[in-house]
């Protein structure tokens, strides 16, 4: 009998959802505008503050995961269970809260990923560190090459381990978003 989602381990996920990067694929942005519409009209009464593409399938040219990652800052005052009662109906599962955070993915399915794959970040207005990192490498495709051979060598070696994959990648986002924020100062305040 093949096992729910919820109930399978982590190795097991892994192992289902493996780490597969791919050139970059121009229909990520209209599969990111579409997205957005469907959160836009889920989210429409509740305090959105602003949607993003971020990630690497935000970055033209740049090796990725065949993930659309999109962040949604919300209003700090409005509590993520509505969020999360919005979410669900337009197909989302929610995986996790910590932090303040919470994360919720789509295109998971117990035979694999499915043709479109979101990941969909919840965070308060004001914690946004993806988009300057999105910007640097947009702005600096040097670094952007840096950050696919990195990604590249750490699918190879953490193919089946998302953790340890992330993780690894965890010093060369932070300094590189450090730089970005010393670059582009305030550009993503919203108040």
């Amino acid at each position: 009998m093949n096992k729910k989602l919820s109930e399978m381990s982590n190795e097991e996920l892994w192992q289902l959802f493996p780490i597969i990067l791919s050139e970059h694929h121009a229909e990520w942005s209209a599969w990111y505008r579409e997205e957005e519409s469907l959160l836009r009209e889920a989210f429409k009464a509740l305090p959105v503050k602003r949607i993003n593409h971020v990630g690497s399938t935000a970055v033209e040219g740049l090796v990725a995961k065949p993930i659309v990652d999109i962040i949604v800052e919300k209003d700090p005052e409005c509590g993520i269970e509505v969020f999360r009662d919005a979410a669900i109906p337009a197909g989302y599962r929610f995986i996790h809260y910590k932090d303040k955070r919470a994360m919720f993915n789509k295109g998971y399915s117990e035979q694999g990923y499915a043709e479109k794959v979101f990941h969909l970040h919840l965070r308060d207005s004001g914690d946004h560190d993806e988009l300057y990192f999105r910007d640097y490498l947009r702005k600096f495709p040097e670094v952007a090459c840096e950050y696919a051979a990195l990604k590249r060598s750490l699918c190879e070696r953490y193919r089946n381990d998302r953790d340890a994959y992330t993780e690894s990648k965890t010093e060369f986002i932070r300094e590189q978003t450090d730089a970005a924020k010393r670059l582009f100062g305030s550009k993503y305040d919203l108040d």
